[in-house]
């Protein structure tokens, strides 16, 4: 597999992707992103969840000229929902090197749309009816763009709107690089590319199979900074024997391994940063039983062939339908079961119903644990080691120690006491995480207006603590 190291991006984007939390191509953006840096025409055949908008998303923001104020790239997208979601994954690949994106599509406010055209935007990603009522009432000039993107061009054929693709390609140079991706390749669709592109290069990309069978899926809804406190209390309920903790990004990895090892769990981070000596030092710790959690990315995990991972905990939602197959896969493994549970935040619940969508599986909603429950859940297991040692044990040597209490002490309260040393009570230690966006979140920048051109606002590192 490509890293996007080696694909020689620009510094700025590459501190916008690792921010972001992607680390490892897919393959549509490993064939994609090279050929569109040569300014090479690409009919992209891939499905939704392959990747695709950072395929198209990387090359556009590398090329993009901030000095320049003019409107440089145009995506056409065939609903609004997905103008409004392209259009936030180009804002976060663009963050650090202050690209100004802007959606349009209709059933917004044309005036209010209109006034941020006049802001200067460098990419614009819309609907085809609202683009051409732009270009129409002469709000949006296109004769500095030099890529357009086609996004969904079989749903755009569906819909109707390749009249209006056909106009709007008449408005933009022709000297441009134009990308076209579509899930299947109708005749109409042919034809756009013959007229409009120049030697298209065809990249086709099979959509794996999604399939996840003997694992149990759960999530939980959980504002982020709870989600620590919930992870611990599940890890004292269910008692994995062998669990990974999937974080989205390094350093999110090693604030999780080191809370956790605060809280007396025996749990170690590994993630690309690692040296490859370090990194098979802590699988082989894992496979031994030394250490009970790992901490992942989504990249250290490839190829991971771990038997006897009962349990997974997506602590951060991951990127896209494919990664939490990856993921979860990491258990029920062998004909045995597994069980994964995904920490979704409020403002994330579309993603996991397009996971479940893709995945053609319903998670089962879990009610976070409290903290009684996780008591309970020590106390539980404190009792079923007691019992397995009553059971197998040889207990001659220490039957004298016992009777000599019991003639001093009540038996109720010598086993308490027994139970309540056996126990892992719920810690409570402080612990502090740096507080991860979630991944719908449209994050304003420091300066300058918001991806919908709305107004000017400021973000503010926030810091989270767990108790």
């Amino acid at each position: 597999m490509t890293t996007f190291q080696e694909l020689g991006l620009s510094q700025e984007v590459m501190k916008a992707i690792e921010r972001m939390g992607f680390e490892e191509t897919t393959p549509i953006q490993a064939k994609t992103i090279p050929l569109s840096l040569q300014n090479r025409d690409v009919i992209g055949q891939a499905q939704t969840g392959t990747g695709k908008t950072a395929a198209f998303g990387i090359p556009i923001v590398e090329k993009v000229d901030v000095k320049n104020g003019a409107v440089q790239a145009l995506v056409v997208a065939p609903t609004r929902e997905l103008a409004i979601q392209v259009s936030e994954e180009l804002y976060k690949i663009g963050a650090v090197k202050r690209v100004r994106v802007l959606p349009i599509y209709g059933g917004q406010d044309i005036e209010r749309q209109i006034r941020a055209l006049k802001k200067h935007p460098h990419v614009i990603v819309g609907t085809p009816g609202r683009i051409l009522d732009h270009i129409n009432r002469g709000t949006l000039r296109l004769e500095h763009v030099h890529t357009v993107v086609l996004d969904e061009a079989d749903e755009m054929l569906n819909m109707g709107f390749i009249e209006d693709i056909e106009a709007i390609l008449s408005h933009v140079p022709t000297d441009r690089q134009t990308l076209l991706f579509s899930a299947t390749m109708p005749d109409p669709i042919r034809r756009i590319a013959e007229r409009f592109m120049n030697e298209p290069e065809l990249v086709k990309v099979k959509a794996k199979e999604m399939t996840v069978p003997n694992i149990q899926q759960y999530y939980l809804e959980v504002h982020e900074k709870k989600k620590f406190d919930i992870l611990t209390r599940l890890l004292d309920i269910q008692a994995p024997e062998l669990a990974i903790v999937f974080g989205r990004t390094k350093r999110r990895v090693d604030e999780l391994a080191e809370a956790l090892n605060l809280r007396g769990y025996a749990a170690e981070g590994i993630h690309g940063d690692l040296s490859q000596a370090k990194r098979l030092s802590v699988l082989r710790k894992f496979k031994e039983g030394s250490i009970e959690i790992l901490v992942a990315t989504d990249v250290a995990a490839r190829g991971l062939d771990i038997s006897g991972v009962t349990h997974v905990y997506n602590f951060d939602i991951p990127q896209d339908p494919e990664s939490y197959v990856h993921r979860i896969g990491r258990t029920g493994r062998a004909g045995k079961t597994g069980v994964a549970m995904t920490f979704v935040t409020p403002r994330e619940i579309g993603q996991l119903h397009h996971i479940e969508r893709t995945t053609k599986r319903k998670m089962e909603r879990m009610k976070p644990p409290t903290l009684d429950e996780a008591l309970e859940g020590q106390q539980r297991i404190a009792i079923e080691k007691l019992l397995n040692v009553a059971e197998t044990e040889n207990l001659s040597f220490y039957k004298r120690a016992a009777e000599e209490l019991l003639e001093e002490h009540d038996s109720v309260t010598l086993v308490a006491a027994c139970l309540k040393m056996l126990t892992r009570e719920p810690d409570t230690t402080p612990v502090k995480l740096t507080e991860e966006p979630p991944l719908a979140v449209k994050r304003e920048k420091k300066r300058g207006g918001r991806p919908d051109g709305s107004a000017r606002g400021r973000t503010k590192k926030r810091r989270i603590t767990a108790h």
